[in-house]
């Protein structure tokens, strides 16, 4: 097809996208355009599959929507480029040019090209992104799962929620990147560059991590199951509340941990659920008395008539979770947010400590709320007499008949009508 075809097919694809008369979609599948400059051009929706696009210039042409499955992009130019949800399934793209490029929601995964020929198999082809320049690129939520990326640059590339399970990142430098949410579980970081990036509630799950540039990075509430981080720098890293994905079910820790506590400690294994991800699971009646939920993230939970008592759960994000009815004495929720949490009825108060014998020795151990976030949280009939309350943060917290009495309100914010609905003692 010589250039004036080509030019003629564009200009008919244009009419098709306007709706105008004449038009229709243009299909350039297979075809050879080596080189051809097409830059600045709507090509939105444009079937490109198996095309030979080596060395094109598209910079900022709109490309969203395209199929480009298979296309080989070696050394392309698509600085600027629009690539919304273009099918870039099995595409070559090695040095090739994405800087400041838009491929929000592509589909950058293997892709198998299959021959005419029944005798033949197919043939999976990996996106090769290898050497590619991405500096800047938009790649919010792009499935690049199983995609080689190797030594690649995306400097400051926004990849919020991106798909990169089993991806090959060796050597890319992401540094300053944007991947909060992103789902890099298995894969390979060996020699990346990840200086000042955000990996907020990133999945590193099975991730390889070696002689890999950590420093700086901000990696709150980060999933890090089976990931050894001996051979990363870590220097100025922010870990705070990294979570692990849990190996068995809730259910079967939730029994051996019943087990565990009926048997006192003989039989059973204690449940050690220290950072663990535990959003919008259903605890409702479970009894995890005496367990290790420190760090734990519990947002949504549902927990209503929940057992905890004497657990841990200092640090805990507990944020909108439904522990109405729930036994608590004796919990350790120091520095716990439980912001907007629904603690209808629920109890929090001490509990009396027993000898070797099993005898009262007339001493009793509070629950543990200092410096909790209680903002907001519904502790409508909830028990917390004798609980340590110091510095705890109950702005706009519902206290109608909440029993307050003998417990530690120093240095806690409370507003005051709420706390004239309480039931109260002296306060130390």
């Amino acid at each position: 097809m010589t250039p004036q075809e080509i030019l003629q097919l564009i200009q008919r694809h244009e009419f098709w996208l306007e709706r105008k008369p004449g038009g229709g979609r243009a299909n350039l599948s297979g075809m050879n355009l080596s080189g051809f400059n097409l830059a600045e051009l709507n090509l939105q929706s444009a079937k490109f599959s198996g095309a030979n696009l080596s060395r094109c210039i598209l910079s900022g042409a709109d490309l969203s929507y395209c199929d480009l499955f298979c296309v080989n992009l070696d050394a392309a130019d698509l600085s600027n480029a629009v690539l919304h949800r273009a099918d870039l399934r099995g595409a070559h793209l090695r040095n090739a040019n994405f800087t400041g490029a838009n491929l929000k929601e592509a589909d950058l995964r293997g892709g198998a090209l299959i021959s005419g020929n029944p005798a033949n198999p197919a043939t999976m082809l990996r996106a090769d992104l290898s050497f590619a320049e991405m500096d800047a690129a938009m790649l919010q939520s792009a499935n690049m799962s199983g995609a080689d990326l190797s030594n690649a640059t995306m400097v400051e590339a926004n990849l919020e929620s991106a798909l990169l399970c089993g991806a090959n990142l060796s050597g890319v430098n992401l540094r300053g990147a944007q991947l909060e949410g992103a789902d890099l579980s298995g894969a390979n970081l060996t020699g990346a560059n990840l200086a000042d990036a955000n990996l907020t509630g990133v999945n590193l799950t099975g991730a390889v991590i070696s002689r890999t540039n950590m420093t700086r990075v901000e990696m709150n509430r980060a999933i890090l199951t089976n990931v050894d981080l001996t051979g990363a720098d870590l220097t100025g890293a922010n870990l705070a509340e990294t979570r692990r994905a849990l190996s068995r079910s809730i259910h079967d820790i939730v029994r051996d941990h019943v087990t565990w506590v009926e048997s006192d400690g003989v039989m059973g294994v204690r449940a050690e659920l220290s950072k663990a991800d535990l959003s919008h699971q259903d605890l409702t009646g479970a009894d995890l008395s005496g367990a290790d939920l420190r760090g734990a993230v519990l947002v949504g939970s549902r927990m209503a008539g929940i057992r905890l008592v004497m657990s841990d759960l200092s640090e805990a994000n507990l944020e909108g979770a439904d522990m109405e009815g729930a036994m608590m004495d004796g919990v350790n929720l120091s520095n716990a947010n439980m912001t907007a949490t629904r603690l209808r009825g629920a109890t929090l108060a001490s509990v009396e400590i027993k000898n070797s014998d099993g005898k009262p020795t007339g001493r009793l151990w509070p629950a543990n709320l200092a410096g909790a976030d209680l903002s907001r949280a519904d502790l409508t009939n909830a028990i917390l007499s004798g609980a340590n309350l110091a510095k705890t943060d109950l702005t706009g917290a519902k206290l109608h008949n909440t029993n307050l009495i003998g417990a530690n309100l120093r240095d806690a914010v409370i507003d005051p009508a709420q706390l004239t609905l309480a039931l109260r003692g002296k306060e130390s």
